[in-house]
């Protein structure tokens, strides 16, 4: 019964920004972990950030350090990632998690969203 939906993929020129929105329903106290990962073509699926819900800790890759950030909407079941000085690097499509546990890896994740495309140029 738990659904995640992304939006606010596109398409922008490189150091252009977008914040992603990722609306979750159906989420229960089991739900211990949110975060986004994102997955280039062809390559494999990779933890962007990520926020333990219970009390706001966060988590960032070294590669969107101090450009992206991860938020929740206070008393909403909605995640934001605010990306700031996107690079063609961060091109890929980016989905919305959620763990009962921990959200370190793909394989710890219990529910994905759909996806949505984020296309950077230089």
């Amino acid at each position: 019964q738990v659904q995640l939906v992304e939006s606010g993929g596109g398409s922008v020129q490189a150091v252009w920004s977008l914040r992603l929105s990722c609306a979750a329903s159906g989420l229960t106290y089991m739900n211990y972990c949110m975060g986004w990962f994102r997955q280039p073509p062809g390559k494999q699926r990779e933890r962007v950030a990520s926020i333990y819900t219970s009390y706001g800790g966060t988590y960032y890759a070294d590669s969107v350090k101090g450009r992206f950030t991860i938020s929740q909407e206070n008393g909403k079941n909605t995640l934001y990632l605010q990306m700031n000085s996107l690079k063609p690097e961060d091109t890929a499509m980016y989905y919305c998690a959620a763990s009962n546990a921990r959200c370190r890896t793909a394989d710890e994740v219990n529910y994905w969203g759909q996806g949505t495309q984020v296309t950077v140029s230089s």
